[in-house]
């Protein structure tokens, strides 16, 4: 009898070590550590009271996922450790990664009861419901050092997200829910005509003008405060929305979505950030992962670019385009005649 390659099966049953070999040794410092010089295990042990067989095993490990460069008895971050994983890189994605480990880690653990209740995991998991920024992010310093791991993951995506299409006939863009203001700042850099505005709630702006400081566009560039489903929006012939959709059901979208339709002025256009599911649901793989973990984090979901234009059409969107960008995030534009 001839059995099927058990690979992908043994590969699944492993797949969690890997992330958690990633998850220690970030949270143990390690990275921190090995960028400014080498060191050896024994020498890591020593310092911080660690068991130094046990240090060696997980650096053996981070080193084989080519996380760390061993030679010798000494190691040493590798060029994508230092990218990422160390506290002083300007694409740092620490906090994504304590994020993880700390929050999405355990409440994957109740993916079942997500499944058979169909609704997040945060209360069953941590005994608080949702929002995520005013449950797990419940201080200044846990919500910026968030922001920042995903502003560090925006600027991997977000110059390709806006040269996705040619927004150079547009002049004020306004990005709801902007965070950061990485896709604002990354449209204003690529379309020198451009304006732009990082619109957020307040505790978020505060964290927002500092990266909009620190553009090279920040003459165009500004901040206003607000609730883009609670107050007025700001006047634009173009609307963004990055990784803002994926988070709620249909109705409260569509409510979203008419109110920005109603503002944009004739020719105006709403771009949009979002992993895009093909369209029988089936993939790629990273979008099937990032729903479900929707489904445990979140009332959202991930869509396919036919699930979008249908609330976008029933909005009064027409034209409505997508583009799969090859990263992780991919593009949508929907234009009011």
């Amino acid at each position: 009898m001839n059995l099927p390659d058990p690979s992908p099966v043994l590969d699944l049953i492993e797949a969690f070590r890997r992330s958690k070999t990633m998850f220690a040794a970030h949270g143990m410092g390690i990275f921190e550590r090995l960028h400014e010089r080498p060191a050896t295990a024994v020498e890591i042990a020593q310092a911080d009271g660690w068991d130094a067989g046990a240090i060696a095993r997980l650096l053996d490990a981070n080193a084989a996922l080519g996380l760390l460069r061993k030679t010798g008895e000494s190691y040493v971050n590798t060029a994508v450790a230092d990218a990422y994983l160390w506290s002083g890189s300007a694409h740092w994605l620490g906090a994504y990664v304590r994020y993880s480990d700390e929050a999405l880690y355990p409440m994957w653990g109740n993916l079942a009861d997500a499944v058979r209740e169909g609704g997040p995991r945060w209360k069953q998991t941590f005994g608080f419901d949702g929002p995520l920024f005013s449950s797990f992010f419940h201080t200044d310093q846990a919500m910026r050092d968030f922001l920042r791991g995903m502003h560090g993951f925006g600027m991997l995506n977000s110059p390709t997200v806006v040269r996705a299409f040619d927004l150079s006939g547009f002049h004020r863009l306004v990005d709801l829910g902007g965070a950061t203001g990485h896709l604002a700042i990354a449209a204003c850099e690529a379309y020198p005509e451009l304006r732009a505005t990082v619109f957020d709630l307040p505790r978020v702006c505060v964290v927002a003008r500092e990266y909009v400081a620190a553009s090279e566009a920040r003459e165009r560039l500004d901040v206003a405060e607000g609730d883009f489903f609670g107050g007025d929006l700001p006047e634009a012939d173009i609307y963004s929305l990055g990784r803002i959709l994926h988070d709620w059901g249909a109705e409260k979208i569509e409510v979203l979505l008419r109110k920005i339709f109603e503002r944009l002025p004739s020719g105006g256009a709403l771009l949009i950030a979002e992993k895009l599911l093909n369209e029988d649901g089936v993939g790629p793989v990273h979008v099937n992962m990032q729903c479900l973990n929707m489904l445990v984090c979140t009332e959202g979901q991930e869509r396919s670019l036919g699930q979008y234009r249908a609330l976008l059409e029933r909005a009064g969107f027409a034209e409505v385009e997508g583009r799969v960008t090859g990263l992780a995030i991919d593009a949508m534009i929907a234009r009011k005649r």
